[in-house]
């Protein structure tokens, strides 16, 4: 019997049927493909350039454009780009970026094919205040919300325009942060204000997005409004993407994360990566996404009678015992493997993070730094760093301090040679009586559940749901084998499949196999840890793609700001290119870098602004003192 109504099946996939919604000739919902979207970063003023962008856009596999228009001249200058566009034969749907101005929203309905609105900002401004409501001041709110709404409503339904009601995590109102607070919920609630006008109006040509830096408030709100649409019989289309993923492989992995997983639960009719790069390059990474669920997969795994037994819609790790490092309240661990090596020397932990040196003869350790390594068959013949373990194939296993063994479950039922402390044991998703009955009461195993399958998250997820429903407390490591020369594959590919399992709390470590060079796949592996928010082990950069709102050059900022900031390791650090995307789209950076005029900065504590209008020259100094003024600036070793 199914208990969980955010997707149609909990371990298999299956896509959420949603209704379709045409923006212009582009079908999204139903049972369209899911459609890849961008957005310009130019002036949109600039009609030339705003054109050949878009057109950079449409060739590179860009099915819609979006297109900034925070006030009245940008709005109605959309006509123009959309009519060069038409003149040089590109008939890709325009859609229309608005926030504070609603009637650059009512001029942009009757140019573009499709309007974005953020309901936090559309009919409130923010002042970070919190309010007092009662039943009936709080409808009297949505009466006004509802009067200044109407009118663009009835442009839409006019002149047969899509509208996106779009929720951003950093920017709710005043309004729903006092009633809900800043929870997935608030965010739900927030455009769920919107879209009962809209439906009350019978317009129902809208997509709905729940955006966030943060990959596990992301995945619950969006769980959480699929909930919220069932019980209100509406099935709107869903457009994923994560606000401020940043740059490179951080920006990569963070989208790839969070979109997959909901992608995996079977959530999503169109989607947009956001990096802090050129917009063409977002595409490739979109691409490399849905490929992943371009041929529908047949069920493979019995659903019958799964009784969920965690909380999609708020993460809570698994309650295990803690065996060394490994489980209770410790960070998941990472495993790296030398095994394939014919000798085994010092140098060969550099890519994971040791640098022995000889002439101080002691070794330097890394943040992101292994926590075992695993060496089959093989021995070593020099001593390891204290803060490493090695595990060893148990019938090769030494029994010296800090070796582990490693055995199959029938080696462990028979072995008489086991740790007294820690005993690894391999199994392959299927938690059957016999495995049950060795690790119900020995609390020296750790479980390595190993998947090699295509897209079976869904086998881990199972084997999960068991061990919670079975009460079984032992701790447990995701094991894959990416078989992969390609990056690009292999960083898309594992942020999904490791860090949609962590964002659940579903793992205690991760051992990664691939045949790709050692250091960036340890890279990586942390990177997913940090993306998932479940290990932390560099500075955080919370960053927005450009766009025709940006103050400032964001990649040649975010770059300056990171030569100077990337040591400290923790530390989050917002860096926005407009006040739009300003305190509140940074929602839970720890220091904040926002233009606010051609040339002039604002620097922020949290949310709080403590510097106004610097000049751009001076602004990473004074960013730096900031820091060390609040006591979280070290020295770089």
């Amino acid at each position: 019997m199914k208990d969980y109504n955010y997707c149609n099946d909990l371990i298999n996939y299956s896509r959420l049927k949603t209704r379709e919604v045409l923006v212009g000739n582009i079908g999204i919902g139903g049972n369209n493909p899911i459609r890849i979207q961008s957005m310009t970063t130019t002036n949109t003023l600039d009609t030339t350039s705003t054109v050949e962008q878009s057109i950079r856009l449409i060739e590179a596999g860009s099915e819609l454009v979006r297109i900034t228009a925070p006030s009245l001249k940008e709005a109605k200058n959309l006509k123009n780009i959309k009519k060069e566009l038409v003149k040089k034969g590109f008939n890709a749907p325009l859609i229309a970026d608005i926030h504070f101005t609603p009637s650059a929203a009512e001029i942009a309905a009757q140019i573009v094919e499709k309007v974005r609105i953020n309901p936090g900002n559309y009919a409130d401004r923010k002042n970070f205040k919190t309010y007092e409501y009662s039943n009936q001041s709080y409808d009297n709110e949505l009466e006004r919300i509802r009067n200044k709404f109407l009118p663009l409503i009835n442009i839409c339904k006019a002149n047969s325009t899509v509208m996106r009601i779009g929720t951003n995590h950093g920017s709710l109102s005043d309004r729903i942060m006092s009633r809900y607070g800043d929870t997935p919920l608030g965010m739900v609630e927030s455009a769920m204000e919107f879209l009962r006008i809209c439906k009350g109006e019978g317009y129902n040509d809208i997509i709905i997005s729940m955006k966030s830096s943060n990959t596990q408030v992301m995945i619950q709100a969006y769980r959480l409004l699929v909930k919220t649409l069932v019980l209100e019989r509406m099935d709107y289309p869903l457009h994923l993407g994560v606000t401020e993923a940043g740059e490179a492989e951080d920006g990569r992995i963070k989208s790839s994360l969070g979109i997959g997983s909901l992608l995996d639960d079977g959530i999503g009719d169109t989607i947009r990566v956001s990096l802090t790069e050129e917009p063409e390059k977002e595409i490739p990474v979109a691409k490399a996404i849905i490929g992943r669920y371009a041929t529908k997969t047949k069920p493979t795994l019995d659903t019958e009678n799964i009784i969920l037994a965690y909380n999609p819609y708020f993460r809570e790790k698994r309650i295990t015992y803690k065996i060394k490092n490994i489980g209770d309240n410790n960070v998941p661990i990472v495993i790296g493997s030398l095994s394939e090596n014919n000798v085994i020397n010092r140098k060969d932990l550099i890519p994971f993070g040791y640098l022995y040196s000889l002439i101080e003869d002691k070794w330097h350790i890394s943040d992101q730094a292994i926590d075992y390594l695993y060496v089959g068959d093989k021995k070593l013949n020099f001593s390891i760093p204290g803060t490493l373990s090695v595990i060893q194939n148990n019938k090769w296993w030494s029994g010296n301090d800090s070796f582990y063994p490693v055995f199959k479950p029938q080696e462990f039922k028979k072995s008489k040679n086991k740790s007294r402390t820690l005993n690894f044991i391999i199994i392959d998703n299927n938690l059957n009586e016999d495995i049950i009955g060795l690790i119900k009461d020995d609390k020296t195993i750790v479980l390595i559940s190993e998947f090699n399958q295509n897209m079976n998250i869904y086998q881990e997820r199972k084997l999960y749901n068991e061990l919670l429903k079975k009460s079984l407390k032992v701790p447990l490591i995701i094991k894959k084998d990416f078989n992969y020369i390609n990056k690009t594959k292999f960083l898309i590919n594992s942020s999904i499949e490791f860090g949609s399992l962590f964002v659940d709390g579903f793992g205690d470590g991760v051992w990664c196999e691939s045949k790709i060079d050692s250091g960036y796949v340890n890279e990586i592996v942390f990177s997913i840890l940090q993306a998932a928010r479940v290990r932390t082990s560099k500075t955080e950069y919370i960053s927005c793609p450009s766009c025709g709102r940006t103050l400032f050059d964001l990649q040649e900022t975010t770059s300056k700001i990171r030569s100077k900031t990337n040591h400290l390791k923790g530390l989050k650090i917002g860096i926005m290119g407009c006040i739009v995307n300003g305190p509140g789209e940074m929602a839970d950076a720890d220091y904040g870098y926002v233009g606010t005029g051609l040339g002039k900065i604002s620097l922020y504590k949290g949310q709080d602004v403590v510097m106004k209008n610097i000049q751009s020259e001076l602004a990473l100094e004074e960013l730096i003192n900031l820091i060390k003024i609040n006591g979280d600036w070290v020295e770089p070793s």
